[in-house]
């Protein structure tokens, strides 16, 4: 082999170096910034279970939360993602093409983003508007609906910082910079608290929608400077003769399917309050409360997926598909390993978990039972929430909003209608969400709801299984099957280890070391017993690192050791 031929060989194990290591770090930022919004969130929903418990006024709050919880998706966390992260990893791709053209980036910005500003202004005046007639379409048998209506007209607020911080945050994921989108929920929650403590005592509720409608401005003042300074970084400063570069076109049809995807997928919580807004009061507050606490077993895995969709989104707008199928079957893999742990623990210990967190002030021990057992049953569709996570991105990416002028590939009418089937899957999964929902409230009450809303989103991920293979990313189905099956195998058995731990032990917080403890445990030993890749991978690492250390000398150790690559924050994974 020659010099040259060399020379890319060589490469290759330092750029994977380099990717590892700029994962790893993303994704450790991301985490910590993300688990500190977490906790800040779940210190919220502490204060608002110790003030308000779960009542008419707690209920009539959620219906209005309704808004954000709708525009949260839509705006920041799915369709904006699904829809600009593409957008501007593909606007990058061409800015590196050719360095010397008008950037594409800020061309990118110019057409859409005095668009987006302007047509949410005008959708958070509507939602305003026909506050009474939204609150009435939620939640028809709503104990205070006029107190509803205030906090709706409250969080509508939310509709136009949530549409920038979307907007911000893609832009600066595709930029391969992680700290300041996670942030922004550690500002909101921070928000939320303040006027929460304050305001309390003399406006009631209404200080939680108050609270939610100034959170969402701290969370756009977080993003606004590293955005600018993001865009300006690429500005191009040659004034003549500069080449009029490659032009981006914007499909505007592109956005209907990624919207409406969204929104079906919001509408299982719209079915939920819409049932249970017949049940006694304060059943949609026991499911607010399982729904949130089951969230938090997702954080990571939403996390995964997050920090490597730039990496997809770049692969495919370079044509690279082996390479996206690849990183789109770790991401299963991971995903399902990280929240599957999650889910095991709160089928075996979720009466602790409820008992610990809540179970004071108007909080009553009956709405601790109740709370604990609408989890045991949402955390059966936690895995299938996950996986549609990480499916929906790559598939939404195939096609994006924004593409090359010069693009050679037709969009043929197959194309086009194939931009539906996951609106199709997840109006299957509704129908599925509601028939269940419809037959079993009358009996089991929240229950019902919750086993409604597993079912339902099981059935979608199954269909979006298929639906990537339709999109033309082949996933090597029999593998990430088996991987998935390993994985479930090892949760349950930890939940049946964990259980009986936990339920033996009277005290809450002993109750939640033990059980986890099992539970952890279990899950760790089953899964390398049953040969799951991505709990024999680290734990095969971690024993190598162990016996590395133990062994190692004590003096002159490493010596000639050549350091791992490290990547900052903003460049891609091939050291740019």
């Amino acid at each position: 082999m020659t010099t040259t031929e060399q020379a890319p060989a060589a490469a290759e194990p330092r750029r994977a170096g380099r990717q590892a290591s700029f994962l790893a770090k993303a994704f450790g930022v991301t985490a910590v910034l993300s688990a500190a919004g977490s906790g800040l969130g779940l210190l919220r929903d502490l204060l608002l279970a110790r003030f308000f418990g779960a009542d008419e006024g707690t209920d009539a709050f959620l219906v209005s939360w309704t808004v954000p919880e709708t525009a949260a998706p839509l705006l920041i966390e799915d369709a904006m993602a699904f829809l600009m992260v593409p957008a501007f990893s593909l606007a990058l791709v061409l800015r590196e093409e050719d360095p010397q053209g008008r950037d594409p980036v800020r061309q990118l910005t110019a057409v859409t983003l005095p668009w987006l500003l302007a047509g949410l202004c005008a959708l958070s005046g509507a939602t305003m508007l026909w506050a009474p007639e939204l609150v009435h379409l939620l939640a028809p048998g709503l104990a205070d609906p006029a107190l509803a209506v205030t906090c709706t007209r409250l969080t509508a607020i939310t509709i136009l910082p949530f549409g920038a911080v979307g907007y911000f945050g893609a832009a600066l994921r595709a930029h391969h910079r992680f700290t300041a989108p996670a942030a922004i929920y550690v500002a909101y929650n921070l928000g939320i608290l303040a006027v929460l403590t304050v305001c309390h005592s003399f406006l009631g509720v209404r200080s939680a929608a108050l609270g939610v409608a100034f959170g969402s401005l701290l969370m756009a003042g977080v993003l606004i400077g590293p955005y600018g300074r993001a865009i300006k970084q690429g500005r191009f400063r040659r004034s003549r003769g500069q080449r009029a570069g490659h032009r981006l076109l914007l499909s505007p049809l592109a956005l209907l399917p990624v919207a409406a995807f969204t929104l079906t997928r919001q509408s299982q919580v719209f079915i939920e309050r819409y049932l249970g807004s017949g049940l006694p009061p304060g059943t949609i507050s026991h499911l607010n409360y399982a729904a949130k606490v089951s969230q938090l077993a997702m954080t990571a895995a939403i996390l995964i997926c997050t920090v490597t969709f730039p990496l997809v989104a770049r692969a495919l707008a370079a044509g690279d598909l082996v390479a996206a199928r690849d990183r789109v079957e770790k991401d299963l893999g991971q995903a399902a390993a990280v929240v599957l742990a999650g889910m095991a623990f709160l089928i075996a210990c979720a009466p602790a978990v409820v008992a610990l967190l809540f179970e004071r002030g108007a909080f009553s021990a009956a709405d601790t039972e109740a709370t604990a057992e609408v989890i045991q049953v949402y955390s059966f569709g936690l895995l299938a929430q996950a996986l549609i996570g990480v499916m929906v991105r790559p598939f939404f990416s195939m096609r994006p909003a924004v593409r090359r002028a010069d693009d050679p590939r037709p969009a043929d009418a197959a194309d086009r209608l194939l931009d539906w089937y996951p609106v199709g899957a997840m109006a299957v999964g509704l129908v599925v969400t509601t028939l269940v929902g419809v037959c079993t409230a009358p009996h089991f009450g929240a229950l019902g709801l919750a086993a409604g809303n597993a079912a339902g989103i099981t059935t979608t991920a199954a269909l979006l299984l298929r639906g990537l293979a339709l999109r033309g990313i082949a996933l090597r189905t029999r593998r990430v099957l088996g991987g998935q099956a390993r994985l479930v195998l090892a949760a349950v058995g930890a939940a049946l280890a964990g259980a009986p731990v936990s339920q033996a032990i009277g005290s809450a917080p002993l109750a939640l070391l033990a059980g986890g403890g099992a539970v952890l445990a279990a899950y760790l030993v089953l899964g390398v017993l049953l040969g799951a890749r991505e709990l024999a991978g680290p734990a095969r690492r971690l024993l190598r690192l162990v016996r590395a250390r133990a062994t190692r000398p004590a003096a002159g150790a490493g010596e000639g050791a050549v350091p791992a690559p490290r990547l900052e924050e903003g460049t891609v994974p091939d050291g740019r």
